[in-house]
């Protein structure tokens, strides 16, 4: 069991033989032909579940190495991936735990983990998926086939009426490429520098690694015979509003690759949003400066507008009461707090995007 802090580039490299880290077992001092990379942040539990199913491959566990990027961290979750490497640490695959404390968000998390990795292949999973038995052996096919990089097939499995953000979540079963399934090789990392790590959430940044990749003309294949399934976690009431802070990094993305996500992402600013906006604007403007009957008209559209909306969430999702009760509370905010976030976006990367 090998332990890391990831500070810096020169920090992985010394890392390697220096005080902080154990010598790796003879039995592990042949070059791996993989690598998986799994980010995770205070969730040891969870985790343990993606760990069970990549220990459980159908390929050989002394020909493959997994490193957990600890993005807490934390000591449950470091305890957790020491217990296990023990447990395999005659046997394979040779489990690393790295403690990532310089940029963090996923992205940072993924390059602590393929930088320090001794493989020439890399995979990425989240610590929230269970890949198939033969997820790495169908990702490490696809890159002897020729890919520089590989993105698999992702399972969201929903009951009839999913929640809001169950469905939202269920968006990655048609993703083109996440990084939730995706084989890259080292050289094809290297070439674009990694993931960017000013997405510092879950939001983008495998979007901007794979608009990166097209740009350098790195050669993508589809393996879906490399599966994950991705179960939704559960999520506190009211999740929607917190997860509008991460509009800034569509304005980043934006601004490095305009063609791209216009074309692959939305080609038009959400129309909506500020169409309620304005409409509860001059509302409140309108009763200010005595202008009732214009006020009228304008709370009678911001009040229809958003009925929609709610209306549109909840079109094939749940009807449970607290459901219902959470789409109304929040479609009233989420186009406010939508359109804040983009701004302050523009404003952070400094791109005109509206």
């Amino acid at each position: 069991m090998s332990t890391f802090t990831a500070d810096s580039l020169d920090t992985f490299e010394n890392a390697e033989s220096g005080a902080n880290a154990l010598a790796a077992d003879s039995t592990f001092s042949a070059t791996p032909d993989i690598s998986v990379v799994v980010p995770t942040y205070r969730r040891p539990a969870m985790l343990e579940r993606c760990l069970a199913s990549i220990l459980t491959q159908d390929f050989d566990p002394a020909r493959f190495e997994i490193i957990v990027c600890d993005d807490g961290p934390d000591e449950a979750t470091r305890a957790s991936v020491e217990r296990i490497a023990l447990e395999h640490a005659n046997t394979g695959p040779h489990v690393r735990y790295v403690a990532v404390t310089a940029t963090q968000g996923p992205a940072g998390a993924r390059n602590a983990g393929w930088r320090l990795s001794r493989a020439n292949n890399i995979a990425f999973t989240d610590d929230d998926t269970q890949p198939d038995a033969r997820w790495l052996s169908s990702g490490v096919k696809a890159l002897a086939a020729g890919a520089d990089a590989v993105s698999g097939r992702i399972i969201v499995p929903l009951g009839a009426r999913p929640t809001d953000y169950e469905n939202d979540a269920a968006g990655l079963a048609n993703a083109e490429f996440a990084t939730a399934n995706t084989f890259a090789r080292r050289s094809a990392l290297e070439r674009i520098g990694g993931f960017d790590a000013r997405y510092t959430s879950a939001w983008r940044e495998d979007s901007d690694l794979q608009f990166a990749f097209m740009e350098a003309g790195v050669p993508i294949a589809r393996a879906d015979d490399a599966i994950v399934l991705h179960p939704v976690r559960p999520a506190r009431w009211g999740v929607s509003i917190s997860q509008q802070r991460k509009s800034q990094f569509d304005a980043l993305l934006y601004k490095k690759y305009p063609a791209l996500f216009k074309a692959r992402i939305r080609s038009a600013p959400p129309l909506l949003y500020y169409a309620i906006i304005v409409a509860a604007i001059v509302t409140l403007a309108g009763s200010a400066y005595g202008h009732h009957r214009l006020a009228g008209f304008a709370a009678v559209a911001w009040i229809a507008m958003t009925a929609w909306f709610c209306t549109q969430r909840l079109r094939h999702t749940s009807r449970a009461p607290l459901h219902v009760m959470e789409m109304a509370c929040t479609s009233i905010v989420i186009p406010f707090l939508s359109i804040y976030w983009r701004l302050y976006g523009a404003l952070k990367f400094r791109v005109l995007f509206l």
